[in-house]
């Protein structure tokens, strides 16, 4: 499916998304480019390091644009496996990431994605499997 610019706006607006610090930049043709600016509230237990886990959200959301952006109308995905490897500690107010489509059957999509800090330094890399799914809108009763 196009993912517009409108589609990235609208859905940067989440709560999570704002809460954590995350900006979904680019999601077309099974790739996907995010950026992290954590906020202070995400950064335990060390002061300016965010949590493994807002790295692990940050990876996983920009997997399923990737996903979004290669799957028709009427679809979604869900994560069905992820793995996360740290390469060095993620210190500072800035990190980018990227994932792509390696893979993708009629039903799953195989990906892999790196984390890089403001100094474009590898601190994470992974590769996950999402699941597409078709979206099942309830029928409306009179």
């Amino acid at each position: 499916m196009e993912i517009t610019p409108q589609m990235l706006d609208d859905n940067n607006k989440n709560s999570l998304y704002n809460t954590i610090g995350i900006r979904i930049q680019q999601a077309v043709d099974g790739k996907a480019r995010s950026e992290l600016k954590p906020e202070t509230a995400v950064c335990w237990p060390f002061p300016g390091q965010p949590h493994g886990g807002v790295l692990f959200t940050l990876l996983d959301s920009t997997m399923a644009w990737a996903v979004l952006s290669q799957i028709e109308s009427g679809y979604n995905c869900a994560t069905i496996d992820l793995n996360l490897h740290f390469t060095l500690p993620a210190k500072g107010d800035f990190f980018s990431c990227q994932a792509e489509v390696t893979h993708h059957t009629r039903r799953s999509c195989f990906l892999r994605g790196d984390i890089y800090d403001r100094n474009s330094n590898l601190v994470a890399m992974g590769q996950g499997v999402f699941r597409i799914i078709q979206m099942d809108f309830p029928s409306k009763t009179l």
